[in-house]
């Protein structure tokens, strides 16, 4: 019951200029997205109990700052990425 020509009409094509414009986007800026994930790796910075923040432990408010690092990283590279015009 299911032609096949139906199937391959419903099926959503691809902008192949997009992937083209993607796959060769090759910034430098981009590594700078590395740093929000291996800061949190290094488990030294928040693995003790002081200083305290407004009563929170280590690993809590510094949780938030890696929160606040990633955004504002995402913010930089996405700003010095994005095409113009």
């Amino acid at each position: 019951m299911s032609d096949p020509e139906v199937r391959a009409e419903s099926a959503p094509a691809v902008a192949p200029a997009t992937a083209r414009a993607r796959a060769k986007d090759k910034s430098p800026w981009n590594w700078l997205l590395f740093v929000p994930i291996v800061i949190p790796l290094l488990t030294p910075l928040f693995n003790h109990d002081s200083p305290r923040l407004f009563g929170f432990p280590t690993f809590y408010w510094l949780q938030l700052l890696f929160i606040a690092l990633g955004v504002s990283t995402t913010t930089v590279v996405y700003q010095m990425t994005k095409k113009r015009g």
